[in-house]
């Protein structure tokens, strides 16, 4: 049924790790953002950067400030971070995004460890 979102996904996660390669731990999440965005414009994968979200209060839509890092093939959303850890917050941020969306998949990728593999998330909206 998501087919097309879970083939997406490793083709993100591959573009993500030639990223870790290529730069490794340490640089801000800005950074990664532009290098991914190239990465995945590279593979012919259509990819918005710092996408506004608007939420719908009672039938308003109201701009409250929200950006999602990538919205990838309007199927996927990847937020980036550059933590020790992920925290509840960072899961209720994208499944938040996802809902106001209507999208199934997001991934989280935290881009401060040491192998990429450690470091990525997959979460899904119901």
């Amino acid at each position: 049924m998501h087919e097309q979102e879970n083939e997406l996904s490793q083709q993100i996660i591959g573009a993500a790790i030639a990223v870790h390669r290529e730069l490794g731990p340490g640089l801000l999440e800005s950074a990664y953002e532009a290098c991914l965005e190239f990465e995945l414009l590279q593979r012919k994968i259509t990819v918005e950067r710092q996408v506004p979200q608007s939420v719908i209060y009672k039938g308003v839509k109201l701009e409250c400030g929200y950006r999602l890092d990538l919205l990838i093939e309007n199927l996927v959303i990847v937020e980036l971070k550059t933590v020790e850890q992920f925290t509840p917050i960072h899961d209720a941020q994208l499944l938040t995004y996802l809902k106001l969306r209507r999208l199934w998949l997001g991934l989280l990728i935290n881009f401060n460890v040491p192998i990429l593999k450690q470091g990525i998330k997959r979460l899904v909206n119901g």
